[in-house]
């Protein structure tokens, strides 16, 4: 049995967060860093924005929150779940990464362990992290201090699936590191831990994970598209594949949000660095990032049908990247408002999930009131979040200034029995 390690958690969110209250409430002493003085801020007080982590198990762990870095030497096992987004050209964006990798880099001891869970290309922990510990901290990897990778799954808004309950996938610079990792997550996470053979094989699982969900969409977006000109209800088409015993269930949808819609491009880029220019990957990426516009622009063909070229007022439920989530980075929800801006439509965005402050800062939009709503030509429901289908077709209907308006269900998740008669349903 290896000694008890002394935990540091950098970086607290959708994935941090749930990582250090784990071994918080499984009595590990958690140093839990962050540098956002107003997250830590709401933490101490017993509140988590993004709803991953409730006020009782918050307040069960031993967390001693901080953002100064001189505390993270207090720990020996060093975890770093920051992002790791793309930037304009969609490329890899390590900054955050290099910045705690630096961080760390200061205050690590002989004995050290670093633990990577950031989604990363493969070869990325090995070949850009681990010259930084060693430059930072003057210390001789392999013998002073060790790394691993161990990457996140975190599913955010998902209850059944949690970080205790998601098999855990560690690696190790060597054997013994990897055991260390192994034991460490093993005493946390109940669903058991499967030991990869190397930190590059780990890293290709996580960004495998994630793209191979990401095309199996795309594929679902491009029926939706042929669909959609022979006239068929989608949904439909895959309820009766469904009944087919080994027919997988993906529906057609946005894919936004910080892993599906980012993590296959840390993919390409690697593969480009190597020689390979991916064509089934990028692919599925352009079919699912078109998505956005081509529902805006169905709308707006389908209003003009009934209502010929004037000015249509839109009302858009939902900007957050998925149902029942606070987070908006990287929703694909405002391409379709910036599509139907473009088409001269007066639209309107609705989200009790969303911070004001925080879609305001990003996309310089106010979220409109429920008293705001109403005298819509069309209703896009974008967001399925519970709140939105507990109130139904009365709601929903009800925020369209005529019987025989327009409601655009994304997610097809709508029950179209209860729809009024007048009003046009469309799915994608």
């Amino acid at each position: 049995m290896t000694t008890k390690r002394s935990i540091s958690v950098i970086g607290l969110g959708y994935v941090g967060l749930p990582v250090a209250v784990a071994f918080g409430r499984a009595r590990f002493a958690v140093v839990a860093f962050d540098i956002s003085s107003a997250r830590l801020t709401e933490l101490r007080a017993g509140h988590d924005r993004t709803h991953e982590v409730s006020e009782a198990d918050l307040a069960a762990a031993n967390l001693a929150f901080t953002e100064d870095p001189g505390d993270l030497a207090r720990a020996d096992f060093h975890i770093v779940t920051v992002p790791t987004p793309i930037d304009g050209l969609r490329r890899p964006d390590l900054a955050p990464l290099i910045a705690a990798t630096e961080t760390i880099g200061r205050i690590l001891k002989k004995g050290d362990i670093v633990v990577y869970e950031s989604t990363v290309y493969p070869g990325a922990t090995e070949e850009q992290c681990v010259p930084i510990l060693e430059e930072r901290s003057g210390l001789t990897f392999g013998t002073d201090f060790f790394v691993g990778y161990s990457p996140e799954r975190i599913n955010p808004g998902d209850r059944e699936h949690r970080f205790e309950t998601i098999r855990k996938v560690v690696s190790g610079c060597d054997a013994e590191t990897a055991r260390i990792i192994a034991e460490t997550y093993g005493a946390v996470v109940t669903a058991g831990v499967h030991v990869a053979p190397s930190i590059k094989t780990a890293e290709a699982a996580k960004v495998i994970e994630n793209t191979q969900r990401d095309l199996n969409i795309a594929l679902m977006n491009e029926l939706a598209l042929i669909f959609e000109r022979l006239g068929i209800d989608t949904a439909d088409v895959l309820a009766a594949a469904a009944t087919k015993w080994n027919f997988l269930p993906f529906t057609p949808g946005l894919v936004g949000g910080h892993c599906i819609g980012v993590d296959p491009y840390y993919l390409t880029h690697r593969a480009e660095m190597a020689g390979y220019r991916p064509e089934v990957i990028l692919a599925g990426r352009r079919i699912n990032d078109e998505m956005g516009p081509f529902i805006a622009r169905e709308t707006v063909r389908r209003l003009a049908r009934k209502g010929g070229t004037r000015s249509f007022r839109v009302t858009i439920l939902g900007l957050t990247f998925k149902e029942n989530v606070p987070d908006v980075r990287n929703t694909k929800v405002i391409d379709i408002l910036r599509e139907l801006e473009r088409f001269g439509a007066r639209v309107v965005v609705h989200d009790p999930m969303a911070d004001p402050a925080e879609v305001k800062h990003e996309f310089g939009l106010d979220l409109a009131a429920d008293g705001a709503l109403g005298d819509a030509d069309a209703v896009i429901l974008a967001v399925p979040h519970d709140r939105y289908l507990d109130r139904g077709w009365t709601w929903i209907a009800g925020l369209l200034a005529a019987a025989d308006g327009l409601v655009v269900d994304v997610r097809a998740r709508l029950d179209r029995g209860g729809r009024p008669a007048e009003v046009e349903l469309w799915r994608l």
